[in-house]
């Protein structure tokens, strides 16, 4: 996928292996001199192009003359003393700052991923839209989370998660080049299937989504079983609303054979109860999901709030009524882990 800088250069890291050898060839090199670059860039994980020790001089000139590597830079680390969780601040050339999120578990490390600088959904329980949408962060600035968290932690990265700041589907293209990359076998060569997909509903990119085929899981944020009271918490439900977000769910999962997450946040008073709970085993009965339940963090600008103990009770309604459901492992708790508060407070 063809970016450029401010000066004019292509951003080297957000192409795929095809798209660098034309344009290596376009310089009047070699193919096989793409395939040493990208491995330099997505193997070795290169800052410079002078780190590329097999590459003539003369070749790293005229990739700097041509491309921009682009960097981010750790200007906060926040790490766990209960859990492992590191919360990183990024800093991008620009100024603007993203957030990520390094999390353990058993099966490996998973990193939540930032996918735009602010976000424009405008959801009330949620930080990241507080701070206003700035732009959207390029595959490469998505990419550059793992690489650089792996460079920080020493830990390899197994997963991804696409939950941190910035809606992923309102930054379609880049997402999907981002997905195309982290999985190209030439490179870091993560398994898509370790990869979710969030999105607050934007129906028309998840029908394109199923076209793609990608083997991600689509996580939807879901937070109320009816429109009324998902208006009033998601902006989004009055363009996209739930039945048609519950019918582009179907054509996913009937086009790629995947189980759909239900993400469910709570908020005490407003979707915690028993007949919400009803509602909600209505709404996915005979559907192949998982409804995943999260205690919404309190933030200071919004009055939600809740806590696990009202989640498992939800869980345990849920159960009753023979639906798949978990409450989320919080994680980071000690440090704010939620993606949104960091750089809010940062730019204060």
């Amino acid at each position: 996928m063809l970016t450029y800088d401010a000066n004019g250069k292509i951003d080297i890291l957000a192409l795929l292996p095809d798209e660098l050898e034309a344009k290596i060839v376009e310089l009047g090199e070699k193919k096989f001199r793409a395939k040493q670059i990208f491995s330099w860039l997505h193997v070795k994980q290169v800052k410079s192009f002078d780190e590329m020790t097999d590459i003539s001089a003369q070749l790293r000139s005229k990739l700097n003359d041509s491309f921009c590597l682009k960097s981010l830079f750790a200007v906060k680390k926040l790490e766990s003393c209960t859990d492992n969780t590191v919360k990183y601040l990024y800093e991008l050339s620009d100024g603007n700052h993203i957030e990520s999120v390094l999390m353990e578990y058993e099966h490996g490390n998973t990193i939540c991923v930032s996918t735009q600088v602010g976000c424009k959904m405008g959801c009330r329980f949620c930080a990241s839209t507080i701070a206003g949408y700035k732009r959207d962060l390029t595959s490469s600035e998505i990419l550059m989370q793992i690489y650089e968290a792996q460079r920080l932690s020493g830990r390899k990265i197994g997963g991804a998660v696409l939950m941190g700041i910035g809606e992923p589907l309102d930054n379609y293209d880049n997402v999907v080049n981002f997905l195309r990359l982290v999985s190209c076998p030439q490179g870091m060569n993560m398994s898509l299937r370790h990869v979710s997909v969030s999105t607050c509903g934007i129906v028309p990119r998840i029908y394109e989504l199923a076209e793609l085929k990608l083997g991600i899981t689509l996580s939807i944020s879901l937070h109320s079983t009816n429109n009324k009271a998902r208006s009033e918490i998601m902006p989004i439900n009055d363009k996209y609303d739930i039945n048609e977000l519950i019918q582009a769910c179907k054509y996913y999962f009937s086009v790629t054979g995947r189980r759909i997450s239900f993400e469910y946040s709570l908020i005490s008073g407003h979707n915690d109860s028993r007949k919400d709970a009803e509602e909600l085993a209505k709404l996915l009965k005979n559907f192949t999901c998982h409804i995943n339940l999260i205690p919404v963090n309190k933030i200071k600008e919004r009055d939600f709030h809740s806590d696990r103990k009202s989640a498992y009770r939800f869980q345990k309604y849920l159960e009753e009524l023979g639906m798949n459901a978990t409450v989320r492992r919080t994680l980071g708790a000690d440090i704010d882990a939620a993606c949104g508060q960091l750089r809010r407070e940062y730019e204060i």
